[in-house]
C-alpha cells in the first residue's frame, strides 16, 4: 500500500483556506498544470461528485465529503479506479497562531497492471503535492490580503 503525507502553512483565515481549496471549478488554477478540467457534476448536502481531466486528456470520477466544521475533507476516486485499486484523500486543516496548517494525506494502492508501483507513485505524489501546495499558499495568501 502506498501513503503520502504533506503539509504547508498557509498565512489565512480557516474559513478563505478550506473554501477556497475545496472549490473544485478552481482546481485547474490550484493545481497548476496538473487539471486542464474540473466539473462538479452533483452537489448533495455536503457531497461533490466530481470529474477531473488532465493535460493527456484522462478522465475519472471521484466524490468529496467536506466537513467543514469539522476542519477536514474526504475524496476516493469511483469506479474504475485504474490504474488504482484504490485511492483514498483526507484534507487536514489545523488551525495554528501562525496561520492554518493544510495537510494532504492520501492512502492508495496500485492496480498490479499499472506502469508504476506503489513506492514510485509515492515518490511522484509527494513531488506533485509539495509543489501544488505551494502554489495553493500563495493563492489564498495573495486573496486573504485583498
Amino acid at each position: 500500500m502506498g501513503h503520502t503525507c504533506n503539509s504547508i502553512l498557509i498565512d489565512a483565515s480557516y474559513d478563505k483556506v478550506f473554501d477556497i481549496s475545496n472549490d473544485i471549478e478552481r482546481w485547474t488554477e490550484l493545481f497548476g498544470s496538473e487539471y486542464k478540467e474540473a466539473k462538479i457534476l452533483k452537489r448533495e448536502g455536503n457531497k461533490l461528485t466530481f470529474r477531473l481531466t488532465d493535460d493527456e486528456g484522462h478522465s475519472w470520477q471521484s466524490f468529496r465529503l467536506l466537513f467543514k466544521d469539522y476542519h477536514f475533507a474526504y475524496a476516493q476516486k469511483l469506479p474504475p479506479e485504474f490504474p488504482f485499486k484504490y485511492m483514498k484523500i483526507i484534507w487536514l486543516y489545523t488551525p495554528t497562531v501562525e496561520g492554518i496548517l493544510m495537510t494532504w494525506v492520501q492512502h492508495f494502492q496500485m492496480d498490479e497492471k499499472a506502469k508504476f508501483n506503489d513506492k514510485q507513485v509515492e515518490g511522484m505524489i509527494n513531488k506533485h503535492s509539495q509543489e501544488n501546495l505551494e502554489i495553493f499558499k500563495r493563492i489564498i495568501e495573495k486573496e486573504s490580503k485583498v
